[in-house]
Order: C-alpha cells, then structure tokens, then sequence
C-alpha cells in the first residue's frame, strides 16, 4: 500500500556512468503520488537513463532510489509490480495480436488467466483498438502500435506509470488522443513519470516539470511558478513577404529598446516588458520595402522559460531527438 504521507518516488544523488560518459550526474527529485511528473530535456540529456534506474534496468554507481517507501537501490526488482513502463519504442511481439499481446504481458505480471482476456479487451476498446484486436501488431499503425504499448504497461493496473517520450514519431491525431489518455489516467489516480522533448506537451499535461540537461537537473518547479517571470512579458510576431536578415542590423539600431528575434527567414518576434507599439514597426518595414501580412500578439509559454533556463534553444531539442545515438 503507497503511503500518502510521503513523496511516491524519491531518488537522491543519483549517477549513471557509461565508461567516460557521465549519463546522470547526481540528480535529486521527488515525484507525490497522483503527480502528473515532466522530465523535459534534449536528446542525451539523461531521460531514459533515469527511467531505467528508476524501474530497475540499470544500478546506479552512486545514489538512493525509494519508491513507495521501498528502498530500490540494491533491489532492483522490489517495487516493479506498482510500476508500468511504456519505453520509447515499443517492447511488443509482433507476430502477436494486439489480443494476443496483451494477454502475454497480462500473463507476465501474474494476472490470474480468467482475467487476462477481460482485462486486455477492456482496453482495447478503451484505446480504439478494438476492431484491430485480432489483427498482428506488425500491421498496426505507428499511432496504433504506441496506443496499444501503453495499454500493455497499465494491464496490471499500476499505481506508478513511467512513459518515456509518449507521442514521438506518430501523427498529429494519434498523439492527441495519448495525450488525452494520458490526462485521463492520472486523473484516476495512476501517478505518471513523462519523460519528452516536446516543450508544449509538458507544458500541457504536467503539474510539475524538472528541466534536465547534461545529466543535470537545472529547475525543478510547477508550471505556475516556472512561468511566473514571463507572466507580464509581451511577445507579438510580425510575418513579412522578405527575409528579415535584409534589414535585421538597422532595425535592432532603430529599436535598441526591443528584444527581437527571428523566429525563421519571414518570421520576427518582439519581446518587451511593455506594450508593443505595432505602427513604428510597420512603418520600419515599409519603408524599406517589406510589407506586413500578419501581426500578432502571441501567449508567453514555457518555451521561453525553458530557453532563458537552459540556454537551449526549443527548436534545437527536437531537432536533436531526431539524431542517432547518445545517451537518452
């Protein structure tokens, strides 16, 4: 039984070496059960590393892991039937039904037989996939097939579930509906780990996000509070019919008072603490032969949180999801 007096995970000075790659670098972090918990980094930042530890596929060298109150550090095995794991890519038999699948993985965690079927077509309609339960998960769709591996991680019914970058590779629609099934366990009750590259999906989904680079976790905070600072920020986009560059070195002499960014070659974003005054832009502009299509003003997010803490650039942390190798 979880007690509710204390944090559902806790994890203390954790190190992860891989011969000379330091992967975790004596991380602290508690996670409070029925917590929707975000780790939000760049590829090789110590994600799934972390998720490893924490299940027990990897020892740490140094630190302590508690889960549920039980000391997992030298017990890699002794917590895991509270826990559900949906890896990044996906564990499942592919010469299996989705059926069949889940009835395996059913049979893995100790589920009594007469259980397994009910159990495992219950999600399957829960998740859309019951017309394709017979069908072999080899002919799935990518939405599918990670649909029906968070399925078979909850087919025991956990009270910890750690999903590690949930939504990558799919389609707009597909990792919309995991992000609404996402939502809805934790509102159940299930406690979740997220581990993901996708700054909006954290931003959208998680009480609290820890920002992790380098093996390091560098914030740890709710969302509320890490977008405290940029609460009163005014951020408004300009989309031009010319390349910004063309006029970039005079207008941040016109407008030294503006924190301007390009956002891409037509694309520019005015970031100031006070109102943004449209018309001495515009006419900027048109006076050197840029016209205008669009303007307008845009919410602060935690992208902008995300950049000013980590100095990472949010476009370059999905773009380095997208390259092999490193540790993840």
């Amino acid at each position: 039984m979880i007690d509710d007096m204390r944090p559902v995970i806790e994890a203390r000075g954790l190190v992860k070496h891989f011969g000379t790659v330091t992967a975790v670098a004596g991380i602290d972090f508690d996670v409070c059960r029925g917590e929707l918990f975000g780790f939000l980094g760049p590829n090789g930042a110590g994600k799934t590393t972390t998720i490893n530890l924490l299940i027990g596929l990897a020892r740490p060298d140094r630190g302590s892991i508690h889960v549920a109150g039980i000391d997992c550090t030298g017990r890699l095995k002794a917590a895991q039937h509270l826990m559900g794991v949906v890896p990044d890519e996906s564990n499942l038999y592919p010469e299996l039904t989705g059926l069949e699948n889940l009835c395996f993985c059913a049979a893995l965690y100790g589920m009594p037989k007469p259980d397994r079927e009910a159990r495992a077509r219950e999600l399957l309609e829960r998740f859309g996939l019951a017309e394709a339960a017979g069908r072999k998960f080899a002919g799935y769709s990518k939405g599918m097939k990670r649909k029906l591996t968070i399925a078979a991680g909850i087919i025991h019914r956990p009270a910890i579930l750690f999903l590690d970058e949930p939504t990558t590779g799919i389609d707009v629609a597909s990792a919309r509906q995991i992000r609404q099934l996402i939502a809805d366990l934790n509102r159940a009750g299930t406690t979740i780990f997220l581990t993901t590259h996708y700054i909006e999906e954290a931003e959208r989904l998680c009480e609290r996000i820890a920002f992790i680079v380098g093996g390091r976790i560098v914030r740890t905070d709710t969302v509320e509070r890490l977008m405290e600072p940029v609460q009163e920020r005014q951020v408004v986009e300009f989309a031009l019919d010319g390349q910004v560059a063309s006029v970039e070195p005079a207008l941040r002499e016109s407008f030294p008072e503006l924190n301007l960014q390009v956002a891409s070659g037509c694309l520019l974003r005015v970031i100031s603490d006070r109102p943004v005054r449209i018309g001495p832009l515009v006419r900027f502009f048109e006076e050197r032969g840029l016209e205008v299509g669009e303007v307008r003003k845009v919410r602060p997010t935690l992208e902008e949180v995300f950049v000013e803490i980590t100095g990472i650039e949010a476009a370059d942390v999905s773009c380095e999801k997208e390259k092999a190798g490193g540790v993840s």
